[in-house]
């Protein structure tokens, strides 16, 4: 088939190379001047890490390379990525600084119409593809609040900007800012700009319990998180096997005490108490919507004074005070100077080229993603995702959904008649809805429960991991290594060589 995929993120990357391999014309479209989603340096913010170890946030046929550090920076995992795109010879598959302005299907729907434009060119004409993957990612189009004032703040001299569009700290140095969020991307941003801004406010709506990369200063929290155990640790929708109908069953109070007890070691090293930032609820909650990483030295510099935290607290409207200078009023009455506001508010999970007849039919009532595997639409034809299942291991499940859209293109998945489909979908996004209190990303966030929605794939694939391999993920973290039989097993299926 001749495939188009838009986006050149880790998701549409692994979509390009498997498909390929299945001796499919793939095409990969991105608006931005290199690879990389989130990571491409148009994007990613100043201090940007993975919140993953090297070792678990990397495609299974290529390591990340070993003279990178524990936690990769976003420069890194951007050359990392063109590495993967140079091993695999994917260079010729690439338009880069090329947007998708439209994908339109076919009067008789057997297919795509594709309008694309470079950058600095008009539009170009439609062009034909048999199949379209849906790889521009659920965290790259950043949300900015609709702030009361913002217009006041501006003429001011101040400005508001997304985390993601903050390239330099240099924008802050000797300024007044105000940092909008309390997730990763909020928090790594306030450690950067407090070392060179005049002051720091942080305005946290909601505290989220933070988890330390290191916990008691010694336990890379790899060994807690990455793991099949920390996993099984959180209520899955079905409770499957003899270790999680223990843990959720008979052996219910001994999982209770050690996320307390993990909680209490956390809460102690980050010294949340003294600093007034202990999150309401229980340290079972990190995993509600999404697992967040302490940022390296933002609660030392918030007991320093050099980052203020203004929790339970919202933006209430920006605007000029008597002197002429941009402030930002809060809900609880306090007003701060704002020469620089920088939103960590979230993003938005959305299809901008597609029209809204399509749109509608790939959604709930509620807006919620309604994907099979999150992969494949009930009312789309020729259409599939990519990385609408945010991960903790998102290059490994980038990888396997593309195995899954390989093997439904050849014909060998043996799906559920339509209307079972349809329920399965419908009962797990109204659990993630319930899970997360809303907070499940439209339906496309799957963390904490990575790897059960790997195994899923898989299982539908029949591919699974050997029952050692298994054993071994329960008390180790995972190795992508573990899954590169899966790509060759489905080609020899389908008589490609190996």
């Amino acid at each position: 088939m001749k495939i188009a995929v838009v986006g050149a993120g880790f998701a549409g990357l692994a979509s390009a190379k498997v498909l390929r391999e299945f001796g499919h014309d793939v095409t990969v479209f991105d608006k931005t001047p290199d690879v990389g989603g989130v990571w491409s340096a148009t994007r990613r913010y100043s201090g940007l890490r993975t919140q993953n170890n090297k070792g678990s946030y990397a495609f299974s046929d290529l390591p990340m390379p070993k003279d990178f550090p524990e936690w990769p920076s976003g420069e890194q995992v951007q050359a990392y990525l063109e590495q993967y795109v140079a091993h695999h010879d994917l260079g010729g598959a690439l338009r880069l600084s090329t947007e998708v302005v439209r994908a339109e299907l076919t009067t008789a729907e057997d297919g795509w119409q594709v309008t694309a434009r470079h950058v600095g060119d008009p539009v170009g004409d439609p062009e034909p593809f048999d199949h379209l993957v849906v790889a521009n990612g659920i965290f790259s189009d950043p949300v900015i609040p609709g702030f009361d004032g913002l217009a006041q703040l501006m003429r001011a001299g101040g400005k508001a900007v997304a985390a993601s569009q903050l390239a330099s700290v240099e924008e802050a140095r000797g300024k007044n800012v105000v940092v909008v969020g309390y997730g990763k991307s909020a928090c790594d941003v306030a450690g950067e700009l407090g070392q060179v801004a005049a002051d720091t406010h942080v305005v946290a709506r909601n505290l989220l319990w933070k988890l330390p990369k290191r916990i008691g200063k010694a336990l890379n929290y790899k060994y807690l998180l990455l793991t099949r155990l920390g996993e099984g640790l959180f209520r899955y929708q079905t409770v499957a096997g003899g270790m999680e109908r223990f843990l959720h069953g008979p052996g219910d109070p001994v999982r209770r005490s050690m996320l307390s007890s993990v909680g209490a070691v956390c809460s102690r090293q980050l010294r949340l108490k003294e600093v007034g930032l202990v999150p309401r609820g229980e340290f079972s909650d990190i995993a509600r919507s999404t697992v967040s990483l302490a940022t390296d030295g933002f609660f030392e510099q918030v007991a320093d004074g050099a980052i203020t935290v203004h929790r339970d607290t919202e933006v209430e409207r920006l605007a000029a005070d008597e002197h002429g200078a941009p402030v930002a009023v809060l809900s609880d009455g306090t007003t701060v100077g704002a020469d620089l506001v920088v939103c960590g508010t979230g993003f938005h999970q959305r299809v901008p080229f597609l029209d809204d007849d399509l749109q509608a039919r790939l959604k709930d009532d509620r807006g919620n993603f309604q994907l099979y595997r999150q992969i494949l639409p009930h009312d789309v034809p020729h259409l599939t995702f990519s990385g609408y299942n945010s991960s903790l291991f998102s290059p490994l499940s980038a990888e396997m959904a593309a195995a899954w859209t390989a093997a439904h293109l050849a014909g060998t998945l043996d799906l559920p008649p339509l209307e079972v489909r349809r329920e399965h979908v419908t009962d797990r996004v109204a659990w993630m809805e319930k899970r997360t209190e809303g907070k499940h990303a439209r339906g496309t966030n799957v963390i904490p429960f990575s790897l059960h929605q790997i195994d899923e794939m898989l299982d539908d694939l029949d591919l699974d991991l050997p029952p050692a391999t298994k054993a071994t993920q329960w008390l180790m973290p995972v190795r992508p290594k573990a899954y590169r039989h899966v790509t060759p097993r489905l080609k020899e299926r389908t008589g490609r060589p190996a």
